[in-house]
């Protein structure tokens, strides 16, 4: 299961959304997730669900790899389907049913967004190196610095959180297949057995977090890293023609799903 998360990993590669300026396919995001919630009927969701396609076609990531990543994120997507099915009034399916017409629609219809949003979200960061992520955020956050706000900082702190995801991940797997080589059992039990089963993977894996904490710490001292104050980037981020058009596909995208809304598309 563990091997199963993939947020935060980039894959190389060198296709059309790879070379996007990392501040476009941000600007993109936040468009692709304002269209997910505009798309209200089964036409737009079908548009939306093409455009995904579409992305990851161009961008040549597997949907194997988006799967993977969905399935940590099975429970909640299957918990929040069900709350809806069952919990939302209208015709039944059968006499005496719990299930409505409306309700399977409308679970239908939450399943899909909460799967777009994942995939949009991963296909972010599958295309977008850690690096060039924190580049793309500090430039479109860099207005706030006028009101004191430590934006390179914080940029810097997501960034490294996202890039250490798979480390952690790494980290807990070796621990747990060395506790299993030693007896230990994280799946047989009740719920409180299990948890506490837990516990000797959670204070090496603390131990190890700092200390990989302090590892980096150090190394970034003894480069003179001072924050963002002065320092300068090797690598320019520049708009280029194909980033003007992503985005302005993004943006008619999300004017068009408003006006299918209006007519209840």
């Amino acid at each position: 299961m563990l091997k199963d998360i993939t947020l935060g990993q980039y894959f190389p590669g060198d296709t059309v959304v790879h070379r996007l300026d990392p501040r476009t396919k941000i600007l993109g995001l936040i468009l692709y997730i304002v269209a997910i919630f505009e798309a209200s009927g089964w036409v737009g969701n079908a548009l939306m669900i093409v455009l995904t396609a579409l992305c990851m076609a161009v961008s040549h990531i597997k949907p194997r790899n988006i799967f993977k990543g969905l399935k940590p994120m099975l429970f909640i997507i299957v918990f929040t389907g069900a709350l809806n099915l069952f919990y939302t009034d209208g015709t039944p399916v059968l006499p005496g049913w719990p299930i409505t017409w409306e309700g399977a629609e409308r679970s239908a219809k939450m399943i899909l967004r909460i799967v777009l949003l994942i995939t949009g979200t991963f296909l972010l960061t599958y295309t977008t190196s850690p690096m060039e992520l924190t580049d793309g955020l500090d430039r479109l956050l860099s207005p706030l610095r006028k009101i004191h706000v430590p934006v390179h900082e914080i940029t810097m702190m997501m960034s490294m959180a996202l890039r250490f995801i798979p480390t952690l991940i790494e980290e807990t797997d070796k621990i747990m297949s060395a506790q299993k080589a030693r007896g230990a059992d994280f799946e047989n039990g009740s719920l409180l057995k299990r948890a506490k089963a837990l516990l000797p993977i959670l204070v090496p894996l603390f131990v190890s977090s700092f200390r990989r904490a302090d590892e980096l710490a150090v190394a970034m001292e003894s480069r003179c890293y001072h924050g963002g104050e002065g320092r300068t980037r090797m690598k320019q981020l520049r708009f280029a023609p194909r980033d003007l058009w992503a985005l302005l596909l993004a943006v008619l995208l999300l004017a068009g799903l408003i006006a299918l809304k209006k007519f209840g598309l």
